[in-house]
């Protein structure tokens, strides 16, 4: 059973946006249980690794690109003794990203290059069936970590916030961060999404399929496209620029993929009035 944290960092975001719009913004800081086995990965891989043991798998396999987040942190979970086998996108590089050192050097993870082309294909039957050919059985953990499992443990992540919320925003990737929290709200709170990738509109479905609900809205929940900044792992000067400022303001970190568009979307809500005065937020630090 993993150890779980027993209290998160939860600080208030405040300046003349939000004096001036009368909301209160907090910011849960799941990005400071740890470096690599911290933030919302810890949430999802939870209930996974507990079904891996009690199903008597020996080992475990996965799929991430070479500065997978998710990749570190199955490698470093705390109590886990299952080895992990990674299959990385893209052609085996001439020389590995930190992740990927990290995830070999440092937690003995066996790493399995395939073409792009064939990555694509990580969910089909025929795929998978070569991979346990050559790895023997394991324990299917998807790309990002987001199936039931990770909806169940993520709705956990409410815990963590102590105060009452209207609002409750989270950058999206795959979904399973926004699904769990989705599922543990209360009848007056809301769950913002905040996209990280491009054109993708298939989230909503994607994301009800998560909860369970995939023929139908559930109001709980909206994602917004528009703060993507070009898509996944893409950046421009404006947003390097709100990074900086963001970070020597109120000394926090964010990263450019996920955190940084959340918050500059929610600035830019706020500064719009998306957000009724008088509102509290709650913005996840993933």
């Amino acid at each position: 059973m993993l150890l779980m944290p027993k209290n998160i960092a939860f600080q208030k975001i405040e300046n003349e946006l939000t004096v001036s719009h009368k909301v209160n913004l907090y910011l849960l800081r799941l990005d400071a249980i740890d470096l690599y086995a911290g933030g919302n990965k810890l949430f999802k891989l939870k209930y996974n690794l507990e079904e891996a043991q009690k199903q008597g798998f020996k080992k475990i396999l996965t799929f991430g690109g070479s500065w997978s987040n998710h990749l570190a942190a199955a490698a470093s979970v705390n109590n886990n003794p299952l080895p992990i086998i990674a299959v990385v996108r893209g052609e085996e590089p001439k020389i590995y990203s930190d992740t990927l050192n990290y995830c070999k050097e440092n937690k003995g993870v066996e790493l399995h290059f395939v073409s792009r082309s064939d990555y694509r294909s990580k969910t089909e039957s025929s795929f998978i069936e070569a991979l346990k050919n050559k790895f023997g059985d394991f324990y299917l953990l998807p790309e990002g970590g987001s199936n039931a499992l990770a909806v169940k443990g993520c709705k956990e992540i409410i815990d963590y916030i102590s105060i009452d919320f209207d609002y409750i925003c989270t950058p999206v990737g795959s979904g399973g961060t926004l699904a769990g929290i989705a599922t543990g709200l209360k009848s007056h709170q809301q769950a913002i999404g905040f996209s990280a990738l491009k054109g993708a509109d298939y989230l909503t479905d994607e994301v009800n399929k998560l909860i369970g609900n995939p023929e139908s809205q559930n109001p709980k929940f909206s994602i917004i496209g528009d703060y993507h900044f070009g898509g996944y792992a893409k950046t421009t000067a404006e947003l390097l620029s709100f990074k900086t400022d963001f970070e020597n303001q109120f000394n926090i970190p964010l990263d450019y993929v996920y955190t940084s568009k959340m918050m500059y979307g929610i600035f830019d809500k706020i500064q719009k009035g998306s957000f009724k005065e008088g509102s509290t937020i709650v913005a996840i630090h993933t």
